[in-house]
């Protein structure tokens, strides 16, 4: 067997105070791609005080590209430097995991989890979607490769400029979660969650469409008397949006940001999930929840529905009234029947399916250097 080929992963997501479906996305790969015998992972970093390793930090070398993030992403985009391959020697393949990208003379790899930014600037912060664009820029000039993690935005990425050959489509794994009747019934009583209760999880942001969900809710909840809502996660930016005034205001619970132990359980104490984004790259809350046995409510015409398929009850995000009637739906009659079939759908989505084709990537292009 030939020797593995070494490849430089940026991790430095995983530093970040939210960081949210790309952090994940970085954890598991490594994880599975430690388990192989032919690629040898080794994370790039910004540099950091001693302190604890942030969550999620898989268990790999790590190394220190010695300068804080703020200036190494600057040094990145306007200088050239520093290069990974400067500081760990014998890199084959550098894998800009997010739009972080390093300057390189290796084969570059770069994931693009979606172009949202370039879908409606609006639902970003004018320095966020400068620094997406430059990123963007960069990666059509230097990338040998580019993951993506659906079809849809695979679409988007030919659209934007990229060859399709250069494009390839990895999408994420399920979690592979389990617990325990104790966890659920001690989880449940932590937070004082009702019996019968929608979830939305995600970072607190306009494409979200967390207002437009609550506008749904109060429909819903006029329906059905005992029904709650539950929000789950960060503050992004952008002010959260008020729930509709109503005998269902005091159905509305915020719990903030979970441990992933804990967001685990909410997805198994979920009666559904609601997640109406009007576009993510991927969105992995769908898969994660399908993944217990959860419903899932989502956007039609999205990469969620790629991922649901005819497991998920699609609906248009921007109709309330379609929107209550699929909560409805998924917590009604068709619980049970969309429940097996998401089981069954989420089972075809593995991260060791991810580690495969991500190899595969990087072996086609470690001979370009």
């Amino acid at each position: 067997m030939s020797a593995p080929l070494r490849v430089g992963l940026t991790v430095e997501q995983l530093w970040q105070p939210v960081p949210g479906g790309s952090g994940t996305y970085i954890t598991r790969l490594l994880e599975s791609l430690a388990r192989r015998l032919d690629v040898e992972p080794v994370g790039l970093a910004a540099a950091h005080r001693p302190g604890p390793v942030p969550e999620g930090v898989p268990d790999v070398p790590v190394r220190s590209l010695r300068a804080p993030r703020r200036l190494l992403y600057e040094a990145w985009n306007r200088w050239g430097a520093p290069r990974p391959e400067w500081l760990v020697h014998g890199l084959d393949v550098v894998h800009a995991t997010t739009w972080a990208v390093p300057p390189t003379r290796r084969p570059l790899v770069v994931t693009v989890h979606d172009l949202a930014f370039l879908r409606d600037p609006s639902h970003f912060t004018p320095h966020g979607v400068a620094f997406f664009t430059r990123a963007l820029r960069r990666t059509l000039d230097e990338a040998a490769a580019v993951i993506v993690p659906s079809r849809a935005t695979a679409v988007d990425v030919v659209e934007a400029g990229f060859a399709p050959d250069r494009v390839h489509v990895v999408p994420h794994g399920a979690p592979g979660w389990t617990w325990t009747p104790d966890e659920l019934t001690t989880f449940r009583s932590t937070h004082s969650l009702p019996d019968r209760f929608v979830l939305w999880c995600g970072t607190f942001e306009p494409r979200k469409n967390l207002g437009g969900l609550l506008q749904a809710f109060a429909i819903a909840a006029d329906a059905d008397p005992d029904l709650h809502l539950v929000l789950v996660g960060p503050r992004g930016w952008g002010e959260r949006p008020a729930a509709p005034r109503g005998p269902w205001t005091d159905r509305v619970h915020e719990l903030g940001r979970l441990s992933t132990e804990d967001l685990r359980l909410a997805y198994v104490a979920a009666r559904a999930l609601a997640f109406p984004s009007f576009w993510e790259g991927f969105g992995l809350p769908v898969l994660e929840a399908m993944s217990v046995g959860t419903p899932v409510v989502t956007s039609r015409e999205t990469s969620m529905a790629e991922v649901a398929a005819d497991a998920g009850v699609l609906v248009d995000p921007r109709d309330a009234d379609a929107l209550a009637a699929g909560l409805l739906r998924a917590v009604g009659p068709d619980h049970d029947a969309l429940a097996a079939a998401a089981l069954r759908q989420a089972a075809a989505f593995t991260w060791d399916a991810a580690a495969d084709a991500t190899a595969e990537v990087y072996r086609s292009v470690a001979g370009q250097a």
